[in-house]
């Protein structure tokens, strides 16, 4: 029975059982699904090594002490290396979200695919969150986040600070299965990631005596709290903001998609 199924079976029915019905794009994959995700984790690659091995005293957004400009060293040494900067660690996400992708398209193995969907669920909202507190920072007053001396072209803070959210975008919009998870545990999990931060750049200033965004050098104790808990919440709303948003690029469960399936039989 089961064979004669397979053989009346329409290739609209293989497509459903390949991918999640609301899923717009076959991935994994080898075609538009194994273009992107190559492009995606190299464009997100080699934005790090300038980040990471580039000359410290170019460092986007270090409150740079004396030293910094004297020895090039200064930078690389300092307790947390280049991981005090939230961008560094948001690009990693990322690198690691598309080659996840990358593996799953190459090998078609789903557990890796799942492994890719779950990380975005992570690295998405951050980098959203990056995106909107690095350009809202910038359009109050760029000294915020970057001293005026460290300015790089536009299109290498492009490069750093929106194209990884527009590229993840495109993975969530068109490659992805509909993200489960709901409001409090997204809560949750913003929260751990903010206050995780928090706490790591504050054990890298008592090593250091500096911190890695000129903004946190203005506020205080309670200050610092206020910016945390409400960077938690924009990072909670930017994964409500997604959610929705592919529900009205893909639907939402139980719509017109199955139903075009069922026509196509």
């Amino acid at each position: 029975m089961s064979r004669e199924l397979q053989k009346t079976r329409s290739p609209a029915v293989d497509d459903l059982v390949r991918r999640h019905p609301l899923q717009r794009l076959e991935s994994p994959s080898r075609s538009i699904s194994a273009f992107v995700h190559p492009l995606s984790s190299s464009q997100s690659y080699v934005s790090l090594p300038s980040r990471v091995t580039g000359p410290p005293s170019v460092s986007l957004h270090g409150q740079v002490p004396v030293s910094c400009t004297t020895n090039s060293s200064t930078s690389n040494q300092s307790y947390g290396w280049h991981f005090q900067y939230l961008t560094i660690i948001g690009l990693s996400l990322a690198t690691a979200t598309f080659t996840l992708g990358l593996l799953s398209d190459a090998t078609l193995f789903r557990p890796v695919f799942l492994a890719k969907n779950i990380l975005s669920c992570c690295s998405a909202p951050m980098e959203f969150l990056i995106s909107t507190l690095y350009w809202g920072l910038r359009a109050i007053d760029p000294t915020l986040v970057v001293p005026k001396e460290l300015e790089l072209p536009l299109e290498t803070d492009i490069s750093f600070h929106l194209i990884p959210t527009v590229m993840l975008l495109i993975d969530l919009l068109f490659l992805s299965p509909p993200w489960t998870i709901s409001i409090v545990p997204a809560l949750g999990l913003s929260g751990a990631i903010a206050f995780g931060y928090w706490f790591w750049i504050e054990l890298c200033y008592s090593k250091n005596g500096f911190y890695p965004y000129p903004l946190f050098a203005l506020l205080d104790q309670k200050q610092r709290v206020g910016l945390f808990v409400g960077s938690a919440v924009v990072m909670t709303l930017s994964t409500v903001i997604l959610k929705w948003l592919y529900g009205k690029v893909n639907g939402v469960e139980g719509e017109s998609r199955v139903g075009q399936v069922k026509k196509a039989q």
